[in-house]
């Protein structure tokens, strides 16, 4: 495959944020108010949105590289092994002596899930002792959270991609985004124009069947050129694409579809056809049970 601006290549890409160590229940309806629901089904894994993006950019690229913190307790631990081990991901991860950050999820009979967070968010910061200068190595990062330095360090990757869900990190970075990518519809997502400074290259927003829009809003810098993958338009829109099954839940579609976005710009795909790729992936997850099952692999 070939894209305008550039012949496809090899990617080394990368994540830097979060993980989540979740307890999966399949139920036919989330619990009303006082109610008892028994579940079909139960299973745990590493998740929330570093993880899902690391384990789709390992799937795409062949392999992945993610910068993490986790706690220091039996759950942190699992999901160290998990991602490790069944996954294949290249973790580094700085470690807290706090417990893990843990969710618990309902996936119901209408695909929908349903996320309870127990403890604070834990994401690696600039002075843990993880390999921040092998960034620059790579061709594209996806960015769910950290800390300023974070975010600077991140910055040495040739397409840098991230969550509005990092809002605190990116807004005091100085950094300018490739692409901040969001959901159109979840409000801890939505991005205002003008917020960031230096505003993104790029805003991406995602609205599930309806597919989703884009918006050029960040100039180059002074004598830097525009990326060869951005458009002349200053914006556009893409459909979603068609289910390849019928839908089981949709834990993980936003996340894997951020992470192919920043695989297919950093292989050398043109907006469009990155864009393509993603909506694939977002489609692909959520005909799987949970964050993995679904995922779209190309190696």
């Amino acid at each position: 495959m070939s894209a305008e601006g550039g012949e496809r290549r090899a990617a080394r890409v990368g994540v830097v944020g979060h993980v989540e160590w979740v307890q999966f229940a399949c139920v036919a309806h989330v619990p009303l108010p006082g109610e008892i629901v028994h579940a079909d089904a139960t299973f745990a894994d590493a998740a929330g949105g570093g993880a899902v993006a690391a384990v789709q950019l390992r799937k795409l690229a062949g392999e992945a590289t993610f910068l993490t913190a986790l706690g220091d307790d039996h759950a942190a631990q699992r999901a160290s092994e998990r991602l490790r081990e069944h996954h294949g991901v290249g973790l580094h991860h700085a470690v807290r002596t706090v417990a893990q950050r843990r969710t618990f999820t309902f996936l119901d009979a209408d695909a929908e899930r349903t996320i309870t967070v127990l403890g604070e968010r834990i994401v690696p910061v600039r002075s843990d002792p993880l390999p921040w200068d092998s960034l620059s190595g790579l061709d594209g990062i996806y960015f769910t959270g950290g800390d300023a330095g974070a975010v600077r360090a991140a910055r040495g990757a040739r397409v840098l991609v991230a969550t509005p869900r990092a809002w605190a990190a990116l807004e005091g970075s100085g950094v300018q985004l490739d692409v901040l990518v969001g959901s159109a519809t979840d409000p801890g997502e939505v991005s205002e124009p003008g917020a960031l400074d230096p505003e993104p290259r790029v805003v991406v927003r995602t609205a599930s069947a309806a597919g989703g829009a884009w918006e050029a809003t960040g100039a180059a810098g002074a004598g830097e050129e525009a990326p060869s993958w951005l458009p002349r338009e200053r914006s556009g829109t893409w459909a979603a694409t068609p289910l390849p099954g019928p839908p089981v839940d949709a834990y993980g579609c936003g996340d894997s579809f951020a992470a192919a976005l920043t695989y297919g710009l950093a292989a050398g795909m043109m907006l469009a056809e990155a864009l393509e790729l993603a909506a694939g992936c977002g489609a692909a997850c959520l005909c799987g049970r949970g964050p993995y099952e679904g995922q779209l692999a190309l190696t």
